[in-house]
């Protein structure tokens, strides 16, 4: 029987950590689900399984030939790639788009038409073959990068968050897909920051703290004694406190009564596709929405659109906080308002900045820093990563962390001056547990103050806060989509 065994591991992950394996053993056949706080080596450990990072001691042994391994930063480098062929913001009239198709991202390594086609067919996404894989969203990316790996038929496929930024249908959807390959015998690994992700078909779990593999075991065991871990560390948060916004005297004054965003009849369009089809919507003072749909609904273009980051915003009847869109107000009136975190900023965050850096330029709304900062912005800065548990690493390089611990960082930059609209585009995506926990709690404690209002996008149910007093749910209507609009308020 193939198996995979590790003795004595230990794999060099800096100068100072070291991810160790005692003893692990993966046979032919067999469902793993590894699971641990943010980083605690996971996706070191996937690229170990992969025979992608080999050990400085011990022995590795492995009988599969065609191991393939998935993550969070292979689709965000190959984001970046496809935007670096060209920026169809900057192109000419005469310019050619070049950014590759779905169906040739797919192929990159093997051509295959036919299977490339049987597998988007598999994960229902044979509409997005013909379009550019740059203009997906994040679910859609996703799908394509998973029929991608599936290409060179692996004994061994590693998953590193197979689940993150897919809706309800899609991630039971791709856990249908999951055990049936592995009812056909493919052997699998899940890298997983969710307990609530583990499947049902998982038989062996592992759970990882500190870089070390803490415990092995069966499912169910272990996740007990994960929710027992879950429950002391939610009762030692509560009371906690935020920092103070820089300058509370400076914010941005608005009128108590003005909607914060009124669009009327609302319309987005790509090549005379409808993305947004006559949308009417009003975010009144004192609201927070929750905005629910499909991947590829359109959730993001519309959020983009209150960013004042799209540029079809000026042909819209949009109003942000009191003014017409041009009417002459400039982007930075309408983002001195708000904080953002997306699943789209987190990949196109190329800037090479520290970690501190990082949370100060939240003051700024700006990706780096370019103004002169004070010391009472960098107190803050060190108030919010220690309240993350990473104030030791506020000198690295923002890239040098987890994929996990980069999130909560951005998450910092949207909370630190206190916006008066905080829109939350996945925000939780890739983190565990009790850092989700962690950052509900932060969430909660700065809508109690008041000020700030919220505009949250997520497919995991759970994951809504309990202040959502209205929501906003995109239903699939042939080929548009149709909005229906929900109070939640008791009357």
């Amino acid at each position: 029987m193939t198996t995979l065994h590790i003795s004595q591991g230990t794999f060099r992950l800096s100068d100072r950590h070291n991810l160790s394996l005692e003893a692990l053993s993966l046979r032919a056949g067999e469902c793993w689900a590894f699971v641990g706080a943010n980083g605690s080596g996971k996706s070191a450990l996937a690229r170990a399984l992969a025979g992608e990072l080999p050990p400085q001691r011990g022995r590795v042994e492995s009988g599969f030939r065609r191991p393939v391994r998935l993550s969070f930063e292979q689709l965000q480098q190959l984001v970046a790639e496809e935007w670096a062929r060209n920026n169809t913001d900057l192109l000419g009239a005469e310019e050619e788009d070049t950014g590759r198709t779905a169906a040739e991202v797919i192929q990159q390594e093997i051509a295959d038409p036919l299977r490339a086609r049987s597998l988007a067919e598999q994960f229902a996404i044979t509409p997005l073959l013909t379009r550019r894989f740059k203009y997906l969203s994040t679910g859609e990316t996703r799908k394509v990068l998973l029929c991608q790996t599936l290409m060179p038929q692996p004994d061994l496929l590693i998953l590193d968050e197979p689940f993150d930024g897919l809706d309800v249908v899609s991630r039971a959807g791709l856990t249908a897909l999951l055990e049936g390959l592995h009812r056909q015998g493919l052997t699998l690994v899940l890298v997983l920051n969710r307990f609530d992700d583990i499947p049902a078909f998982a038989s062996r779990v592992g759970v990882l703290a500190d870089c070390t593999l803490s415990a092995v075991g069966d499912r169910d065991t272990l996740l007990q004694q994960a929710l027992v871990a879950q429950l002391a560390h939610s009762e030692k948060m509560q009371g906690i406190a935020l920092p103070d916004a820089d300058n509370p005297q400076a914010l941005p004054p608005l009128a108590t009564d003005a909607p914060r965003v009124q669009l009327r009849n609302g319309v987005v369009s790509y090549d005379d596709r409808p993305v947004l089809h006559q949308l009417n919507w009003t975010v009144q003072p004192g609201e927070h929405w929750q905005i629910v749909g499909p991947n590829g609904a359109g959730k993001s273009t519309l959020l983009s659109l209150v960013t004042g980051d799209h540029p079809q915003g000026y042909s819209n009847d949009l109003t942000l906080f009191g003014r017409r869109r041009g009417s002459g107000e400039t982007i930075w009136e309408i983002k001195r308002h708000i904080g953002y975190v997306s699943s789209s900023l987190h990949l196109d965050w190329r800037v090479s900045s520290s970690v501190r850096n990082v949370v100060i330029s939240g003051f700024f709304d700006s990706i780096g820093l370019y103004q002169a900062v004070s010391d009472r912005q960098r107190l803050l800065a060190d108030q919010w990563l220690a309240l993350l548990g990473l104030q030791a690493q506020g000198d690295q390089p923002f890239h040098s962390l987890s994929w996990g611990q980069q999130r909560l960082v951005l998450i910092a930059r949207a909370l630190v001056k206190h916006p008066t609209l905080l829109i939350l585009d996945e925000p939780l995506q890739g983190l565990d547990p009790l850092n989700r926990a962690l950052v509900k709690r932060f969430i909660d404690v700065m809508l109690s103050e008041g000020r700030t209002q919220l505009l949250f996008v997520s497919h995991h149910a759970e994951d809504a806060p309990q202040c959502i007093s209205h929501r906003l749910t995109f239903v699939p209507d042939g080929e548009i989509y149709r909005y229906r609009q929900t109070c939640l308020l008791p009357r």
